[in-house]
């Protein structure tokens, strides 16, 4: 039997996952590390944190199976975080990551450098906070002699290939979130580099996501139990690889993600764009082929903060039930009817991607009262969360794609209530998958057509992916989520200028 391992390197820790070529996990680990937010709105990691949750995860794994049966590697990651290595392969500074949202200044002046038309017409995105160009421009202004030591620039699973074989590459979805790529010739844009000052020498070679990009190296296979040579697929960024483990391949079909940030993600055959950049469109995983991408900055991160600064009372006693937290939150916040008695919470802690693109924006609740209980809150944080994502399907539907099939993964996948909630608000059936490993799974799956295992993605994903549960909506819900759901689109522009105004008291 032949293996091949999906690494998936995420904003809270790394995941690890052996796979045979059926799909069949044979073992997972994540190894965890820090956030560091030095300023508000700020957001970096160290890239060796992630190597070495790579390495240990590889070891676990390697130790599973005899080496000589993996077949392949793949890679999957957060998208858009900037990793600077200097002459000799060294990191520069920490890694700015994807809801870093310090560049505002620096999409003004990437708009001025390119033209705003011309940004989109290459990119198919305006300038964003959260892209990678915005970040290089930053670093550019604001630590010139950093910049000048930078040699070659790397997104955070790109730097894990390079440290497992010195090739530097990245693959057309995750490059497609740099801002630097032309997204119809699947190709670096040297329009947009000679105006940032930029070589094609700092950037890797552009792969299709299922080709093989590089080999493990003699050092790597003595750091980590892997064989030296064994093919490493290009990859995918987090979102397009959690596709292919979803067996999202085909038009028509589109997951919902509620990890970190919130993802609706359609594919496409035909490159869809909005006109005004309040989605993304992206090069798909799939060869030749697109995605389209609604964000919300804050999603299960929403849930993750109120947690962490409110529910030491239901992690006491998860803890005493030797259940995971949130399994109780879902338990409470199920208690609680639709609208959570009044209150909205809006989910802007990080400014907001799709539909606003607005940097500035802060979270609220609104509607609270004396009367309003911690399970509302967590009631409250759960449906602002999914009106979000109603917010990115309806960008969608605008632009003409349509969308007959829905999955769920991430964390928030696993709730029976929050999918519940979606099926409800979006108005069509949720699917989770009989495997909820993501982005690792999909990876490996690149993996497995880069090693030879399959011919194509969609041929492994039809082997491979099975529905495990579905959430139908519910008639009698239909009408108060509508509701609610009308009094938040109206709260973005009654906050907004409010907001602003706060964010001005920041400290930095």
């Amino acid at each position: 039997m032949k293996y091949t391992i999906g690494i998936d390197v995420g904003t809270s820790g790394t995941k690890t996952a052996l796979f045979d070529r059926n799909g069949v996990k044979i073992g997972s680990v994540t190894y965890n590390y820090p956030l560091s937010q030095p300023h508000n709105g700020w957001a970096e990691q160290n890239p060796e944190d992630w190597y070495d949750a790579v390495v240990r995860g590889l070891r676990d794994m390697c130790a599973m199976v005899p080496s000589g049966d993996i077949a392949g590697v793949g890679l999957s990651g957060q998208m858009h975080g900037l990793v600077l290595l200097d002459r000799d392969g060294r990191v520069i500074r920490p890694s700015i990551i994807w809801c870093d949202q310090r560049t505002a200044e620096e999409c003004a002046v990437l708009t001025e450098l390119v033209g705003k038309e011309r940004l989109m017409e290459l990119t198919k995105s305006p300038a964003v906070t959260g892209f990678t160009a915005s970040k290089i421009l930053w670093v550019k202004r604001h630590e010139p002699e950093n910049f000048a030591r930078a040699a070659t620039i790397l997104l955070p699973k790109d730097y894990i290939r390079y440290r497992l074989s010195g090739v530097f590459a990245t693959d057309v979805s995750d490059a497609s979130g740099m801002q630097l790529l032309d997204i119809e010739k699947r190709d670096w844009s040297d329009e947009i580099l000679e105006k940032l000052g930029l070589n094609r020498s700092m950037l890797g070679r552009v792969y299709e996501s299922a080709e093989l990009s590089a080999r493990v190296s003699e050092e790597a296979a003595m750091q980590t139990g892997l064989a030296a040579g064994v093919p490493i697929a290009a990859g995918a960024g987090d979102n397009a690889a959690s596709a292919i483990g979803c067996g999202v391949v085909r038009d028509g079909q589109a997951f919902v993600t509620i990890g970190t940030s919130g993802v609706v993600f359609a594919h496409t055959s035909k490159l869809s764009v909005d006109p005004m950049g309040r989605m993304h469109s992206f090069c798909s995983a799939v060869p030749g082929e697109y995605h389209v991408m609604g964000v919300t900055q804050a999603a299960g991160l929403s849930l993750q903060w109120f947690r962490n600064e409110f529910c030491r009372a239901e992690t006491e006693r998860a803890a005493e039930l030797r259940l995971d937290p949130y399994v109780v939150m879902d338990s409470e916040a199920a208690e609680v009817p639709i609208g959570a008695r009044g209150l909205l919470y809006m989910p802007y802690l990080m400014g907001e991607r799709s539909p606003w693109l607005d940097p500035h924006i802060r979270g609220s609740f609104l509607g609270l009262s004396a009367s309003h209980t911690r399970a509302d809150l967590i009631r409250a944080v759960m449906e602002g969360v999914t009106y979000s994502l109603k917010d990115c399907l309806n960008l969608m539907e605008q632009t003409g794609v349509e969308i007959d099939s829905m999955m769920a993964c991430g964390g928030g996948g696993s709730s029976p209530l929050w999918r519940q909630m979606l099926a409800d608000v979006f108005g069509c059936e949720v699917h989770t998958a009989t495997s909820n490993e993501g982005g690792a799974l999909g990876a490996a799956i690149l993996a497995m057509v880069a090693s030879g295992l399959y011919s194509t993605p969609a041929d492994a994903c039809g082997a491979i992916v099975r529905y495990r549960t579905t959430q139908s909506p519910l008639e009698q819900n239909r009408e108060p989520y509508a509701r609610m759901y009308a009094l938040y689109s109206r709260a973005y522009e009654a906050i907004a200028p409010l907001s602003h105004d706060l964010s001005k008291f920041e400290t930095h």
